[in-house]
């Protein structure tokens, strides 16, 4: 089988590894000169850096068995530490290591600095609720409407934190199904779940450049740097540049793929180009005088004047003197703004002057708006025509887990 696959982020490179080891002939097309999508490596200063900082999870499993099956050792790449979520003044929820779950939920509930013991039992009385829900609930509802019982300091040090992070989207905007699917699958499945899995490496040598040498070296074509202008069935076969191939995969951003599906399935694109899309922005700031206690991660306070959620020790992670990375969820300032807020903010909550920004990257169509009811583009567009992406149809939000799973099942769809 000649497949194509149009778009090389971390979906359509899953999908290609996986057709490319299950005997098809595949050829990837990519407008741009390096592989990875919206998680992809870019310089600034002679710095590698990444277009925007990810954390990984322990229950990331198809994304853990891609790298291992690429030659990466995730030990290697990745540092695990459980999930931490305290602010610079010790309060928030820290999981310990080495119990089962949800043991391990219940004591890091008890020892969370910044509770009350009436806090703590209203988080142990809503979550044995929605367990014994089975992490369902109306489809309608938002996670502020699951969390209305809940103390204002939980919901504070711990919802939101979560659900930005997470769904990339407010508490009060935010789908409650499926922010309840990400705690069962992070906090009440295997041992490990919730671990963070924070990157050692850019995003370009952590899974990408890794498949591209794998995809060579088994046959595969890359064609980077090539706009896909136009999708034609003729009867017999897809037509793309002049080249026919059996069945195409879309492994592109919505916005693109209903631009090549426009044609061919109307009210597919019409749902795809129908998703709206949150931004984010992480500024780069060197001179920082780094994390000296606790992980290499740190999340902070943040509302409408001091938008970082997250600041990541680049130093501790990667040894890279004195740079710092803050990541804005859901942001709206541009560039110029956001870097101002951000620094005073990093004053403010960490006591750190005198910091030089070095890159502020915002992409403002990061991930889609993961809202209660929201209608996904499904994976099949039209006969012998497939898409694959974070933002198709799935049971999660826009996560690398989700665009990894993606790729996978789109792979043995086009290959039945």
């Amino acid at each position: 089988m000649k497949l194509a696959i149009v778009g090389t982020g971390w979906a359509g490179l899953a999908c290609a590894v996986a057709a490319t080891r299950d005997g098809a002939h595949v050829t990837l097309f990519e407008s741009a000169r390096q592989l990875g999508g919206r998680a992809r490596r870019v310089e600034a200063d002679g710095l590698p850096l990444d277009n925007g900082q990810h954390i990984l999870i322990g229950a990331y499993t198809a994304t853990l068995g891609l790298m291992r099956e690429l030659g990466i050792a995730p030990e290697a790449v990745l540092q695990r530490q459980p999930l931490d979520l305290r602010h610079a003044d010790g309060r928030g929820l820290r999981v310990p290591a080495g119990l089962p779950p949800p043991l391990d939920l219940a004591v890091a509930i008890a020892t969370t600095r910044g509770w009350t013991w009436r806090d703590k039992l209203s988080l142990l009385r809503t979550a044995g609720r929605w367990r014994r829900a089975g992490f369902a609930c109306d489809p309608a509802a938002t996670v502020a409407d699951l969390c209305q019982e809940l103390a204002p300091a939980v919901q504070q040090l711990l919802v939101e934190p979560l659900c930005v992070s997470a769904l990339n989207t407010p508490v009060h905007e935010a789908s409650g199904s499926v922010f309840l699917r990400v705690l069962r699958d992070a906090l009440f499945g295997e041992p490990g779940g919730a671990d963070l899995l924070l990157p050692r490496v850019d995003l370009g040598a952590l899974l990408p450049d890794a498949a591209a040498t794998w995809l060579e070296a088994h046959g595969a074509a890359l064609r980077l740097g090539r706009r896909v202008e136009a999708l034609l069935w003729d009867g017999e076969e897809w037509q793309i540049d002049g080249d026919g191939f059996d069945r195409v995969v879309l492994a592109t951003s919505a916005w693109e793929g209903a631009r090549l599906a426009a044609h061919l399935a109307p009210d597919w694109a019409a749902t795809a180009r129908a998703m709206d899309h949150v931004p984010i922005g992480t500024v780069y700031v060197r001179h920082a005088p780094g994390l000296a206690e606790g992980p290499p991660l740190r999340a902070l306070h943040a509302d409408a004047d001091q938008p970082a959620q997250f600041v990541f020790d680049l130093q501790r992670l990667r040894g890279q003197p004195g740079l710092a990375a803050f990541v804005c969820s859901a942001c709206r300032a541009g560039r110029e703004a956001l870097t101002a807020q951000v620094l005073a903010q990093a004053a403010t909550q960490l006591g750190w002057q005198g910091l030089e920004p070095v890159l502020t990257v915002v992409e403002k169509r990061a991930t889609f708006a993961c809202r209660p009811g929201l209608v996904r583009p499904a994976m099949v567009v039209a006969p012998g025509l497939l898409a694959c992406g974070d933002h198709v149809e799935g049971p999660y939000p826009a996560t690398l887990e989700g665009a990894v799973r993606s790729g996978l099942a789109a792979a043995a769809a086009a290959l039945q």
